[in-house]
């Protein structure tokens, strides 16, 4: 009779003790390559609605070079109400690791600091790749649980002169001002709105909870890069259709970004063609096609968050934990 491999069990302290911004950038690029050249595969997400928020589900198997096969399922809840009604954090939930080979679960880890790490990656890949080479001023909207991860991760790529950033919450903002300080040493001067911040920044990192847009066309300068990490469900909105008209929009997934990403409502307003060809950021990082063809573009990343991005952070967390004991083995059944 064959023994059971044990599972690992990883909490967010696990994960965030065993993984830094900078060692989720290589599996996040390593993610975007496998999706352009056809060794990931992803179903379209899940949502079940709930009174007062729902439940999310992203599932993906991605292929390496080097022979290893992996498949990962998260579940993802959103209660926008749990901070003030329940003391709760607004997204909770898990991610299963599993062998592609043989089905074997190989971990259970926490999904928000995968989620939150990931995404902050795929950010700073495309800040890096797409923003102008000269970046003296970034902009930061949305000062909430992401933030930090944002500009962590920015900042392992790129070191602009001044940092600038806006919350419709005012602790929020402070609270953000304050962090930058003592945990990434960098000074954020806090606006007094979109404008102020985004107005003179060549790049700006948008992750807010907003329905409308908060970025327009006449805030951006040429060449600007904008990062539009927010809108994660057809609800969502942050850039105008006037800016998506414009630029050139490189996005994560066109599927997805069509269907609930700032790209759904560009379409929806007439200012973009659906079926136009938005290169994706895997496509820009193997060179297959330019991120953007002048100095004076403006690039848009429509960032809506792919369940290969998943597999990728989940692996390399998994990876890490197996080499430094960390995480509980169990014995599932």
């Amino acid at each position: 009779m064959t023994t059971m491999a044990k599972t690992l069990i990883l909490t967010g302290t696990d994960i965030a003790a065993a993984m830094t911004a900078r060692d989720y950038l290589g599996p996040v690029e390593a993610a975007f390559i496998a999706l352009a050249e056809g060794r990931a595969s992803m179903p379209a997400p899940l949502h079940v609605p709930a009174e007062g928020g729902g439940f999310h589900a992203k599932a993906a198997r991605m292929s390496w070079p080097d022979g290893r096969d992996f498949a990962a399922v998260k579940v993802n809840a959103n209660f926008p109400g749990n901070p003030a009604r329940h003391g709760l954090p607004t997204i909770q939930g898990a991610l299963i690791l599993s062998d592609a080979r043989n089905g074997a679960v190989l971990a259970l880890m926490d999904s928000t600091e995968i989620t939150r790490r990931r995404t902050a990656a795929a950010t700073a890949i495309a800040l890096d790749r797409l923003a102008p080479a000269k970046l003296e001023r970034l902009a930061i909207l949305g000062c909430g649980d992401l933030a930090p991860a944002q500009l962590e991760a920015a900042l392992a790529v790129r070191r602009p002169a001044r940092i600038l950033a806006f919350d419709i919450v005012p602790a929020a903002l402070a609270r953000f001002v304050t962090l930058a300080e003592e945990r990434f040493a960098v000074a954020v001067e806090p606006t007094a709105g979109v404008a102020g911040a985004v107005r003179g920044s060549a790049a700006v990192l948008a992750a807010t909870t907003s329905t409308t847009p908060v970025v327009v066309r006449d805030m951006l300068a040429p060449g600007a890069f904008v990062a539009a990490v927010g809108a994660d469900a057809t609800h969502k909105s942050e850039i105008a259709p006037d800016v998506l008209r414009d630029a050139r929009i490189v996005v994560d997934s066109l599927e997805q970004c069509a269907d609930f990403g700032d790209l759904r409502h560009g379409i929806a307003a007439g200012a973009v063609a659906r079926r136009q060809d938005h290169p994706s950021l895997g496509d820009v990082v193997l060179g297959r096609k330019p991120g953007r063809t002048s100095p004076d573009d403006i690039v848009v990343f429509d960032s809506t968050g792919i369940a290969v991005q998943d597999v990728a952070a989940a692996a390399a967390v998994y990876d890490r934990a197996i080499r430094t004991g960390a995480g509980t083995a169990v014995q599932l059944r």
